[in-house]
């Protein structure tokens, strides 16, 4: 076997190698020219909603009620005084089967009702079947007090985990969160409550408070809120309004176990 022969065959390796590396870099090329369009198609894990972007200000008020009858009632008028027209709150089931009358009043005045799950627990420490079960139990109860069927879900104590998600989403729920948390739930003192929410408050945002009795100052400092808020030029609309304006660019998380709120 004579040295040309060799030069030919390497000449063969080389070219071949060559061919094979251009049309990968090809590849690579085509795909990061078209990656918008193929994460389209491609599955997304679902995640939890923390906020939408937009350039309207607009913001989500949403209160989360889980025991008690002392705290709803009062919130509830201030915001029928403030002519705040659109407002979601988070219902645990076992609340809204024993407290149908001020259910009754959220149903009328036209807010939107999200579940806030059944037993108030931290849904990550469960396995798939209980997780399943506590959601599927939330949303019978809540359809039958309410008349319909909620399509958003705050899960207790603000607790998920990739599984949770999972689930929530395949029984047909968006998880949603918050951005701008008021802390009501320390009872820190009505300025506080005032100031976190005013100094954090932007476009888009899903602002957290509660109407549970453990929450004493929340309906002290809400009208302060919608006024400052108002003033400032923000209008206020419900979880699933702000959805619709942007929903697959809305900030998201997939994990958010151990989340040590108490309320």
């Amino acid at each position: 076997m004579n040295n040309s022969f060799f030069i030919v065959w390497n000449g063969r390796k080389i070219r071949r190698a060559f061919f094979v590396t251009t049309a990968f870099l090809l590849s690579l090329m085509v795909i990061w020219a078209e990656k918008d369009n193929l994460s389209v198609f491609s599955p997304h894990p679902p995640a939890a909603v923390y906020s939408v972007p937009t350039d309207r200000k607009v913001v989500a008020l949403t209160f989360d009620i889980s025991w008690g009858e002392r705290r709803a009632i009062p919130i509830l008028d201030i915001l029928r005084n403030k002519n705040v027209q659109n407002v979601t709150f988070f219902l645990s089931s076992p609340w809204s089967k024993t407290h149908p009358d001020i259910v009754k009043r959220i149903v009328d005045a036209g807010y939107e009702i999200g579940s806030h799950g059944h037993k108030h627990d931290n849904y990550s420490t469960y396995d798939e079947e209980e997780i399943r079960r506590q959601i599927a139990t939330a949303h019978s109860m809540l359809t039958e007090v309410t008349g319909k069927a909620p399509k958003l879900i705050r899960l207790p104590n603000g607790d998920f985990d990739k599984r949770v998600l999972r689930i929530a989403d395949s029984l047909g729920y968006k998880v949603i969160q918050w951005d701008t948390d008021s802390l009501d739930w320390q009872n820190p003192g009505v300025d506080v409550i005032v100031q976190r929410v005013l100094g954090r408050t932007h476009p888009g945002d899903i602002i957290l408070m509660h109407a549970s009795d453990s929450c004493t100052q929340t309906h002290e400092a809400l009208p302060i809120i919608i006024d400052q808020l108002r003033a400032q030029g923000y209008e206020f609309v419900t979880v699933g309004q702000l959805l619709g304006q942007a929903d697959t660019k809305s900030k998201t998380v997939e994990d958010r176990s151990a989340w040590n709120m108490l309320i």
